[in-house]
């Protein structure tokens, strides 16, 4: 039990620290956990679980909805992505679909990775427990 809660310490220290990269870096990996985690529960037929991972990752997806910064023209870009996968994974919950979440993992990483690239262009290490998820 100690170690449960000195892990949820070290986590939440470790939120309460990130950058605004770093964030966004836990966000894509948070996405992709979930969506991997509805995948096994599918799998094990515990749809109640996978409906509870599959609205985390839409939550998340949200968060970056809301944060685009909309003058800049890429934003309708990320923003056109993120309403393609929030749709993809209404279906894949209504569905119980785990190819349409393998797809939804496939963007999501995508856009992790690229996110890594772009910390790593400006300088800023990618967190190393972030580095698969």
């Amino acid at each position: 039990m100690k170690a449960a809660v000195a892990y949820q310490q070290y986590k939440n220290s470790k939120v309460l620290t990130a950058s605004p990269a770093e964030l966004t870096l836990m966000l894509y990996d948070g996405c992709i956990k979930f969506c991997n985690m509805a995948v096994m529960d599918i799998n094990g037929k515990d749809f109640f679980k996978a409906n509870k991972n599959i609205q985390k990752a839409e939550r998340i997806i949200g968060e970056f909805k809301m944060t685009l910064d909309h003058k800049y023209a890429v934003a309708k870009d990320f923003d056109n992505i993120y309403d393609y996968v929030l749709r993809r994974l209404h279906e894949a919950n209504m569905t119980k679909d785990t190819e349409i979440l393998n797809e939804c993992i496939t963007h999501m990483r995508s856009l992790r990775d690229t996110w890594k690239e772009v910390m790593k262009r400006a300088g800023q290490p990618a967190m190393p427990e972030a580095a698969e998820a």
